[in-house]
Order: structure tokens, then sequence, then C-alpha cells
């Protein structure tokens, strides 16, 4: 679960990057969905939740 999540901010990251440089329309919704990713991915490490 945790590396999907990382796989996740991976790809939306540089999605992200390529929506600010490339795709000034595109942008604030991929940057909406980073923010989102970020904030899941936070709320991951802080419960410590572990596969089993």
């Amino acid at each position: 679960m945790v590396a999907a999540l990382w796989v996740l901010f991976v790809i939306l990251l540089v999605a992200w990057v390529l929506g600010w440089t490339a795709f000034h329309v595109a942008g604030g919704l991929i940057h909406i969905l980073l923010v989102v990713a970020v904030i899941v991915l936070v709320y991951n490490l802080v419960t410590g939740r572990r596969v089993v």
C-alpha cells in the first residue's frame, strides 16, 4: 500500500511539473491532486499503518 502511494506521488509530481511548465490550463487541477496525494502520504506516515 505504501509503495503504491509512493508511485502515485511520483507520477503526480511529474505530471504537476509538466503541467506547470508546459500546460498552464491543467496545472491547477494537477496541483490540487498533488496536494491531496501529499496529504494522504503524510497521513499514512503519521498513523504508522503497516501491512502485515
